[in-house]
């Protein structure tokens, strides 16, 4: 079984390339967004606890998110793999994330960070805001401040996995199939 997290601040690529490595490798593509999407919209207990947090504009806390995450895991035993994309977000999540995984005889293969500066960012974001209908996607300010706390609280997890040797940078800069390219390289690598 192949675990991926694909890491890397906001406007990094992740979203667009785990849809590639979807693809490529058929694996199960868990965001963090659409598990909160899915749980609010059906009511379930998770998703009715994470819309009492949303609504005040707080975040949703680690166990609850955990709880997603985990509910997603164990709805699909059989497949190949997954790919996470916006988790973990932080160690107590990395350590959930490694126990879930274990409970099944598992583990976190690869960690892929891209690597983008922070200007690039910037302007990824504004471009996407014309579109994303987020109006967090079209405030400098709001990127800037999601930047500083991606790396104050979530670079962190970079670490945690590289401690195994199971970390690796990828320049995030490049059209999409340069980038898709060296995400390739260093999954297969991983194997």
């Amino acid at each position: 079984m192949m675990n991926i997290i694909l890491f890397g601040p906001p406007g990094s690529g992740k979203g667009t390339q785990a849809v590639k490595i979807v693809e490529k490798y058929n694996l199960l593509h868990i965001s963090t967004g659409d598990l909160f999407r899915y749980e609010m919209g059906n009511d379930t207990e998770l998703g009715v606890l994470a819309k009492s947090y949303i609504s005040k504009g707080e975040l949703v806390p680690d166990d609850v998110t955990i709880g997603m995450l985990k509910n997603k895991v164990d709805a699909n035993p059989d497949v190949k793999g997954y790919i996470f994309d916006g988790f973990p977000r932080n160690i107590y999540q990395s350590e959930a994330l490694d126990r879930i995984l274990e409970e099944k005889g598992h583990s976190v293969n690869a960690l892929l960070q891209l690597d983008v500066d922070d200007e690039e960012i910037v302007k990824r974001i504004l471009n996407r805001g014309k579109t994303s209908g987020r109006s967090d996607d079209n405030d400098e300010s709001i990127i800037r401040n999601r930047i500083s706390v991606y790396n104050d609280e979530t670079a962190p997890v970079y670490n945690y996995y590289d401690k195994s040797g199971k970390s690796t940078r990828v320049n995030g800069i490049g059209s999409l199939e340069e980038i898709f390219d060296r995400l390739s390289q260093v999954i297969d690598a991983s194997k």
